[in-house]
């Protein structure tokens, strides 16, 4: 019987996604509307969106090593 692989649920890429877009969104209505502390925040958040899907994947990636690991050494 084969054993089932363990689910991981990324969320760092939908969440990334999301907040890409919600910065992106508030970066052009900032712009609009001539709120520059909104354009600020609006921006780092576009920023931070990236990074945070790229390290959610690498700890994902980095999970799923470990578990072949783990299941070569307990064979």
């Amino acid at each position: 019987m084969e054993a089932k692989k363990k689910l991981r649920c990324p969320l760092g890429v939908p969440g990334g996604i999301i907040a890409a877009i919600i910065g992106l969104g508030g970066i052009i209505c900032s712009a609009i509307y001539s709120n520059w502390p909104m354009l600020a925040i609006s921006l780092a958040l576009f920023l931070i969106a990236g990074p945070f899907v790229r390290i959610t994947m690498m700890v994902h990636a980095a999970n799923d090593r470990l578990d072949e690991l783990e299941n070569k050494i307990n064979k």
